[in-house]
């Protein structure tokens, strides 16, 4: 269970800190910066819901099945969210998801960087056997990124969910397995011009 405490994970570009209701007003600002929860077929929240979700994933934490992260820019502010998700720590295996950034921020190496962070410590601390991603079918922005990463699509799982209009989500599932992880680590790392076998 010591996967589930709150941790901090820290870079060159940015870091990832515990979740905490104090991130809201930051978290808000980030949001409303190009009204990303406009998205269709995101589900980020507004500036209005953002104390919401956050007692959502705060709340998904006490219970033991989500660890949910602030994301800092490398000036310490608050320009994004992301979890560990569905664990199954008898396996183990996690989903990194309910990921968004501000505008600024997205492709920049601060995304990059946050990913080697997290699928570090889910295979070297935690010891996942795979780490999961998934997307929305229509927001190909997040299956690109995803793909850059070096995950591979396991498939399609067709009416997932809904969206919030009531239309059905189809929801792409990719992983990274442990036995492809040291590759995908050096690939991330060459994208962050960092030497092999060096942290973020």
């Amino acid at each position: 269970m010591q996967a589930l405490q709150p941790i901090s994970l820290t870079g060159r570009h940015g870091a990832l800190v515990p979740l905490a209701l104090a991130h809201e007003e930051a978290l808000s600002r980030a949001s409303a910066e190009g009204e990303l929860w406009k998205t269709w077929y995101t589900n980020i929240p507004s500036p209005q819901g953002m104390r919401g979700e956050i007692e959502r994933r705060l709340a998904l934490q006490a219970v033991g099945s989500m660890l949910p992260f602030t994301i800092l820019d490398s000036a310490g502010e608050p320009v994004g969210m992301t979890t560990y998700m569905n664990l199954e720590l008898d396996v183990p295996r996690l989903e990194i998801g309910s990921t968004w950034y501000a505008r600024p921020v997205q492709r920049t190496a601060l995304n990059t960087e946050c990913k080697l962070l997290l699928l570090s410590h889910a295979f070297e601390e935690i010891a996942c056997l795979a780490v999961e991603f998934r997307t929305a079918f229509f927001n190909r922005q997040s299956r690109r990124a995803i793909e850059r990463l070096g995950a591979r699509l396991d498939g399609v799982l067709r009416s997932h969910r809904r969206y919030p209009d009531g239309s059905l989500r189809d929801t792409c599932v990719y992983s990274i397995t442990a036995v492809e992880w040291p590759a995908v680590r050096t690939h991330l790392q060459f994208m962050l011009g960092v030497p092999a076998g060096q942290g973020g």
